[in-house]
Order: C-alpha cells, then sequence, then structure tokens
C-alpha cells in the first residue's frame, strides 16, 4: 500500500496559489492540480498533492524572461486510501518530519511551439536536487485567462523515495508521471 506513496512528488511539480509581484500570474487553485502516476505491480496508481504554492512571472511573447517556482507539501500527498496516505509521510517515503517541503526554481524558459514551452529548472525533493526540463502547453483564453497543461516523468530512486524495501522496482517503478493543470489569471493579452 506504500507503493502509491513514494508516487513521487511529482509532483513535483508545479504551482500553486500565492501573492505575487506586479506582472505575475496567479493561479485559481479551485480550477487547478498537480498529481501523479506510478505503477505498482505493473498497474497504474494516481495520486495527488492537496497543499502547494507558487509563483509565475511569464509573458508568452517573451517566455525567456519568465520565472516559475513552486513549494509542494510532501505530507500533502494523497492516493485516496487511508491507510497509504499515512505512509507517505514517512521516512522511506518523503521523510515529511525532516524534508517538508519538495521545490522547483525555473532557471530557463523557451519556446517549443505554438503555444508550447520548456521550463528548465532545478527540481529538489528528500534533499536531492535533479535538473528537470518540463514541457507545458499555455491555452489562453479572453480577459487574460489561461491553462498551464503538461507532464514529465521523474525517476523516485533518484531522490530516494521508497527506500529500504520500497527500492525494489518490481513492486513500484521507478518511472513516476508527474501531471498538472494550472488556471491562470493575469496572463498578458
Amino acid at each position: 500500500m506504500i507503493h502509491r506513496s513514494f508516487c513521487t512528488l511529482a509532483s513535483v511539480l508545479l504551482l500553486g496559489a500565492a501573492a505575487l509581484p506586479a506582472g505575475a500570474q496567479t493561479i485559481l487553485p479551485a480550477q487547478s492540480e498537480i498529481g501523479f502516476v506510478s505503477k505498482q505491480m505493473g498497474v497504474p496508481v494516481e495520486g495527488r498533492f492537496k497543499k502547494w504554492t507558487a509563483q509565475i512571472s511569464f509573458d508568452p511573447k517573451k517566455p525567456e524572461a519568465g520565472k516559475v517556482s513552486f513549494s509542494i507539501d510532501t505530507g500533502s500527498a494523497s492516493f485516496g486510501a487511508p491507510e497509504t496516505d499515512a505512509e507517505v509521510p514517512k521516512a522511506a517515503w518523503f521523510n515529511a518530519a525532516k524534508f517538508p517541503q519538495a521545490s522547483f526554481q525555473s532557471t530557463a524558459i523557451k519556446p517549443a511551439g505554438a503555444g508550447k514551452f520548456e521550463v528548465a529548472g532545478k527540481l529538489t525533493i528528500k534533499g536531492s536536487v535533479q535538473d528537470v526540463t518540463v514541457p507545458v502547453t499555455l491555452a489562453s483564453a479572453a480577459g487574460g485567462n489561461g491553462t498551464a497543461t503538461g507532464a514529465f516523468t521523474i525517476r523516485r530512486l533518484d531522490f530516494k523515495i521508497g527506500e529500504g524495501e520500497w527500492a525494489d522496482t518490481s513492486m513500484v517503478a521507478n518511472e513516476v508521471q508527474v501531471k498538472f493543470k494550472l488556471a491562470l489569471s493575469g496572463l498578458p493579452q
């Protein structure tokens, strides 16, 4: 049951609701989600992070000037099963007592086609830092609103998620897909 828990932070990744500086976007939390999919004995298991915050400052016409950062409460990972959710914060998985937050900080944003961008940055989970590139699709709507979606894969063992007996990848796969949907307001028009 813990196997799901590792479901990595995937989280890592991206963004939540926070007060932002001028020119920044606001996340609409009720319409946004950061989730993850792992495989337990070959079967996909989905989870999500209930608590996260983000700061986004982004102009689709000048993506290289943009900045994205977020923080995820590692103890908020949920699979919707109380016994599994109780295991996620434990030392073998996210060790939320010692590492209560996972984070992402962008280092570069570049265009990748119409409405598509690549956000490179540093992902920190459980004290381990890895470079990741996150593909993002931005769908703009009227009034400066829009939705940013994307998915990327991390290797949970690179972040020490699922230590000890849970390091066996025949039970819980090493790859975890992180998925996000972020409803935004304040996009430049």
